[in-house]
């Protein structure tokens, strides 16, 4: 299960730049709007030092890390739920995304023009979230005309229940607020706000690109965004693209590590925003180690092990009867599954285990 993110913001925001740091791919990055009209999409592996040491102990003859799908979505502008720009094909990518990474200009740099001619990260995300809610509100009241029918003459007792859900949207989204603020009350409801697919639903991480000096601490351009947000269930990362991309050129290992010292930070952004991602999306990893293979595979908070051996195969799932697990802190301690047994460190677990993050599992089925 590939998480997917798609980047969104105005033009000019650096929402290129931040691809090309994080992703494989080389995205052409240019100053002047809709240099990306087409979504790039390219991938990049989930970090995870626990990988690293499940290999230096297993000696595998490959290690499968976790990916990310990161797409670049062309810059919205002002009346993009109308069509402006290249509005509703930008608006259908993001509607494909996981988490939508909203990308926020904090800089001052006169040679890069500004699509409303002034930076204002504040002004700039109301931009975006409006044109996300006059989308949304739209395909609500759609919804609502078709649904409203089959509740009252068909007496459809789902169709009620997706109506009171979308009525509930109807009220936040004519407030100028987001879809997200809107709870799903039980699991008809998940199912429903799921089927809906609101672009506002999706969690949302806003990273305020700075300049150099603001890497590290940031700047009054985010405190204003932190400030503006400070209400909404979302997340927020502070990241020097440009610096990033550099950092992102050099193959030392040693050497990224000095410039990231020199920056005043412990981590790459590309680290701090995958990890955030992970977050915001209650994501949680389990591994498979052994001699032939060590990968890390990804799953929900709360996923139980039928579901976790669902990720691997569907078979595993269908015909799921036991899990074999080791914690990873255990087999780290012990050396080998084989001491973890010796130990009594396995635990045999049935349909309704809990996978917990750094589970080493081995999955028993029968189809």
């Amino acid at each position: 299960m590939a998480l997917r993110c798609g980047i969104v913001g105005l033009p000019n925001v650096g929402k290129s730049t931040l691809f090309n740091c994080i992703s494989s791919s080389r995205a052409q990055a240019a100053n002047f709007p809709f240099c990306t009209i087409e979504p790039n999409i390219g991938s990049t592996t989930v970090p995870d030092e626990r990988l690293n040491v499940l290999t230096e102990m297993c000696k595998p003859k490959r290690t499968i890390p976790a990916t990310v799908e990161i797409v670049d979505i062309a810059g919205l502008v002002k009346g993009a739920s109308r069509g402006e720009g290249l509005g509703n094909q930008f608006l259908a990518n993001i509607r494909e995304t996981d988490a939508i990474l909203h990308v926020l200009r904090c800089f001052d740099d006169d040679n890069v023009t500004h699509v409303d001619g002034s930076v204002d990260p504040v002004r700039d995300k109301e931009i975006i979230d409006t044109e996300l809610q006059i989308k949304d509100l739209e395909t609500v009241e759609n919804r609502i005309a078709k649904v409203q029918k089959q509740a009252q003459t068909g007496g459809d007792k789902q169709a009620k229940k997706a109506l009171d859900l979308l009525i509930r949207y109807k009220e936040v989204l004519e407030q100028g607020r987001n879809a997200r603020e809107v709870k799903p009350e039980n699991p008809d409801e998940e199912h429903f706000a799921k089927e809906f697919c609101l672009l506002t639903c999706k969690p949302v991480l806003y990273v305020c690109n700075v300049d150099e000096n603001s890497a590290a601490n940031g700047n009054a351009y985010v405190e204003a965004v932190r400030e503006a947000i400070k209400n909404e269930d979302a997340g927020l990362l502070v990241i020097a693209a440009k610096i990033e991309s550099e950092i992102a050129e050099l193959e030392d290992y040693e050497e990224r590590k000095l410039f990231l010292e020199e920056i005043g930070l412990e981590q790459s952004g590309v680290v701090r925003l995958i990890k955030a991602a992970y977050a915001l999306l209650n994501l949680r990893t389990f591994f498979t180690a052994g001699s032939d293979e060590c990968r890390a595979w990804t799953i929900h908070v709360g996923d139980k092990a039928p579901q976790a051996a669902g990720v691997i195969h569907t078979d595993f799932e269908k015909g799921f009867i036991r899990a074999e697990v080791i914690k990873y802190d255990d087999f780290v301690a012990l050396g080998s599954e084989s001491a973890c047994r010796a130990a009594g460190k396995l635990g045999s677990e049935g349909k309704d285990y809990v996978v917990q993050d750094g589970d080493i599992m081995h999955f028993l089925f029968n189809v």
